[in-house]
């Protein structure tokens, strides 16, 4: 069940983030409306983490899409030729 308070109870902000867990943030209204959300910061970074991986995932698409897939022996090739470098 979610976690929502008036933004008004920030004036005891502890206890406001004494509330906020990983995988629990704590959603503040303003005049009855959803405004902020204040959630742990390692759901921030996996947020973020989550967002950077999806980038990365349309970018790799769209060049799919423009140049061409490879096949993946190419792909296996590839890596191989990378590992034989190092």
């Amino acid at each position: 069940m979610p976690n929502i308070k008036p933004i008004s109870d920030l004036r005891n902000y502890s206890e406001v983030l004494r509330n906020v867990a990983a995988g629990a943030p704590v959603f503040l209204t303003k005049n009855g409306r959803g405004k902020y959300a204040i959630v742990d910061m390692q759901d921030y970074e996996k947020t973020q983490a989550t967002l950077r991986l999806i980038n990365e995932l349309v970018k790799g698409r769209k060049s799919g899409e423009q140049e061409g897939w490879l096949e993946p022996e190419d792909m296996r090739a590839h890596f191989r030729a990378k590992t034989d470098e190092v």
